[in-house]
């Protein structure tokens, strides 16, 4: 919950429900003045599970507001905007039937989403609502960039073609790097690297994104925790046949079983990862050689298609703490212009930090993403605009 009625917008608190439907469900909250609870209850549906949080809002013990008449609007993350949104939207009915019609590009994600929304509704019939949209910041991407080559009848009839995600995190923090640096957003070539246990990179290029790693699903591209990344569709077949296994089976396989996980047999935390290979583990050592390969040939590809790289963000889990990790993703692209201040990189975690060495012809950063601060700015932006209508 975000205050964004001062001049500078402030966290009242922060926090979720997990496990909904489930047993052992439960409410993480986190007061303004950083003491987090967590409270256990049996949160049947998305609605009970909202009801509970505005509760919790409003208790005299762990509570931030009064009376839910402060709440003048509320925020929600979609997953999938298909090629209907390009852009955060106020919503209706009529936006509702169209996230509806998204739901078969993302049918683990949207239908949660939309319980979300339609929670909201019943509990909180008068206050505007807004979505924002994971895919809508790439919507940007030239044709070229977005289509498959497959035949195109598959296109038309389907909507098969690269869509990205994590956009409101590459957002977020290219333009806070531009901050930082005191540049131009709409005149920089940026690659930004969302690392976590899913993970994308994209070119942004005079603030619009132009490519990104992810494509139909969140499956292709960056070797990732569970998921496999960029994968022969021969080999997917092939396995298929040999296993033989079926398509949800084969879905389980790659997006659950595969990245850092499959390959060293170990775990899909990347802290774990580290330990093992400073046991002297082979697996967990070739895992991390293939994560960080990857990465840095989507890096290079990017400055290609951008004609060079003014900036590379880090940020994510990984981004924002595996200083090792940025050290070996950036070796080798110092003929980009890419010179890593070790001192700076070593132990950098968390904050936001220019780790190249000064003069450098591409900077280094850090920049912890904030996802919620971007819904929050849309959510309060839509909301304003459609008031002095």
């Amino acid at each position: 919950m975000f205050n964004m009625t001062s001049e500078h917008w402030e966290v009242l608190a922060k926090g979720g429900v997990e496990k909904i439907g489930l047993k052992g469900s439960f409410l993480k909250h986190e007061k303004e003045n950083g003491e987090k609870v967590l409270l256990e209850g049996e949160i049947l549906d998305h609605s009970t599970g909202i009801d509970y949080i505005l509760g919790v809002m409003l208790s005299e013990r762990h509570g931030c507001i009064k009376e839910l008449e402060e709440i003048d609007a509320v925020g929600h993350r979609v997953v999938h905007g298909g090629e209907t949104f390009n852009s955060s939207v106020f919503i209706t009915d009529e936006v509702i039937s169209k996230m509806v019609d998204c739901i078969e590009l993302a049918p683990l994600h949207n239908p949660p989403n939309l319980k979300g929304i339609k929670a909201i509704s019943t509990l909180l019939p008068h206050v505007p609502q807004v979505g924002v949209f994971d895919t809508a910041f790439h919507q940007t991407m030239p044709k070229h960039a977005y289509m498959y080559a497959i035949p195109n009848s598959l296109y038309k009839k389907y909507g098969v073609r690269r869509y990205g995600f994590h956009g409101t995190s590459h957002r977020f923090v290219s333009k806070r790097a531009c901050e930082m640096l005191g540049v131009d957003y709409h005149n920089q070539r940026i690659i930004s690297c969302h690392l976590g246990n899913g993970a994308s990179v994209a070119a942004i290029m005079n603030g619009k994104s132009i490519d990104t790693s992810m494509g139909f699903t969140p499956l292709e591209g960056l070797m990732m925790g569970t998921r496999s990344g960029d994968l022969d569709v021969g080999a997917v077949t092939y396995i298929m046949e040999k296993e033989m296994i079926g398509t949800q089976s084969a879905s389980i396989l790659f997006n659950k079983h595969s990245g850092m996980l499959g390959v060293t047999g170990i775990s899909s935390d990347m802290r774990e990862i580290e330990a093992a290979i400073s046991k002297g583990d082979e697996a967990a050592k070739m895992g991390m050689e293939m994560y960080t390969y990857r990465i840095k040939k989507y890096i290079g590809s990017y400055a290609a298609v951008m004609g060079g790289v003014d900036t590379i963000v880090f940020t994510g889990g990984i981004g924002e703490n595996g200083d090792d990790t940025r050290a070996s993703i950036c070796e080798g692209l110092e003929f980009i212009g890419v010179k890593v201040d070790a001192a700076k990189n070593k132990g950098l975690r968390s904050k936001e930090a220019d780790f190249s060495v000064s003069g450098s012809k591409v900077r280094l950063l850090v920049v912890p993403t904030n996802e919620e601060l971007v819904i929050a700015q849309d959510t309060m932006e839509i909301v304003k605009a459609l008031a002095s209508k």
